[in-house]
């Protein structure tokens, strides 16, 4: 069984996906049907683990000893199955498997990053002057573009994956969405629009030149539910097993899920600027220089703060479980095909269950 966590990172709960998945079928192996144990008992499993080559795989691999330790002392090592795993560099929106080699696609907060910026704001055809991303003062003829290269990005990712998924196999989606049908007001438009106010403050210092800010645009967009299920029933490639909108906590230290009280508005500031600095801090420097991550976040975490005091905000998230629909078989004499997809059936009917 072949599984593959695109865009994995390199932090705490990389591993999390190979954890699940070695405890579902840990648990398969420990159920008896009839007297006998399920036909898993001889599973190997194959993770690949894929970022950009950017990522840290080095700190990645220097973890798993430690997790291998754990994970035959929680999962009862017994009942594990024979698992490798390997880093795969390499962007999701391009071919990474050969045809029919995955069973088991997972991607978890990544896709909401576009392959890149329009071509038109990168050229600077079109500006969107003063923001970063979507916002009140952003032009239709910006959100068009932001809007297409999601669809031609969802699109050639559905296209790539079902190319290389095993005849229904799966793929699980995790990414940050949109609640708010108006593109202009959703709510991640909130918090990118803060960090652009931050950037403003900086160019009124005379600290950043506002050509560069003009110039700045995140790969970056939030579709709906609705946006999302349009392109994958247009693919006509996969079937919906499950979507769903949940929300999360700005914060990522808030567990709070009752009310819309911020308990400390100005360490939730803090929170909230730490995160998105992880997240956004090699294109900040890439484009504006290091010189000004210190007050910019400074002054994202206060804007961010006082928001908070005013409402407490939440990100959409969007789950989605897809199916791939059946393809063409491929001829025996197909080395990649045979090595592979060995004993596709009984992966792919453990795979459904």
């Amino acid at each position: 069984m072949v599984v593959a966590d695109l865009g994995c990172s390199s932090g705490p709960n990389t591993l999390r996906v190979v954890s699940e998945v070695l405890g579902a079928i840990a648990d398969r192996r420990e159920e008896t049907v009839g007297g006998q144990q399920p036909p898993v008992l001889d599973l190997h499993v194959q993770f690949f683990l894929n970022d950009l080559p950017g990522n840290d795989f080095n700190l990645l691999f220097q973890s798993l000893e430690l997790f291998k330790k754990l994970a035959a002392k929680e999962k009862k090592g017994e009942a594990l199955p024979q698992y490798y795993i390997a880093g795969l560099p390499g962007s999701f929106y391009t071919r990474l498997f050969p045809d029919r080699c995955v069973h088991l696609f997972h991607s978890s907060y990544c896709f909401m990053w576009r392959s890149k910026v329009p071509a038109e704001l990168s050229r600077g055809t079109v500006v969107n002057e003063g923001n970063i991303y979507i916002w009140e003062t952003t032009p239709p003829s910006v959100v068009q573009l932001h809007r297409k290269q999601f669809r031609e990005d969802f699109s050639q990712f559905l296209k790539l994956r079902h190319n290389e998924l095993v005849s229904r196999g799966q793929m699980v989606l995790t990414f940050l969405g949109r609640k708010n049908k108006d593109v202009l007001r959703g709510e991640l438009s909130y918090m990118w629009g803060l960090l652009a106010q931050a950037l403003q403050s900086l160019v009124q210092q005379g600290r950043v030149e506002k050509e560069k800010l003009d110039s700045f645009n995140l790969p970056f967009y939030a579709p709906s539910v609705d946006e999302a299920r349009e392109v994958i029933k247009q693919s006509e490639l996969f079937d919906i097993n499950h979507i769903q909108l949940f929300e999360s906590n700005w914060d990522p230290h808030d567990d709070m899920d009752d009310g819309d009280v911020v308990l400390d508005s100005i360490q939730s500031g803090v929170n909230v600027a730490q995160c998105i600095r992880a997240v956004v801090e090699p294109l900040i420097t890439h484009h504006f220089g290091e010189e000004i991550l210190g007050d910019l976040f400074d002054m994202f975490a206060r804007n961010v703060a006082k928001h908070l005091q005013k409402v407490k905000t939440r990100y959409p998230v969007i789950v989605l479980s897809l199916k791939a629909r059946h393809a063409p078989k491929y001829p025996a004499k197909d080395s990649c095909h045979s090595v592979f997809s060995r004993g596709q059936q009984r992966m792919e009917d453990i795979a459904s269950n």
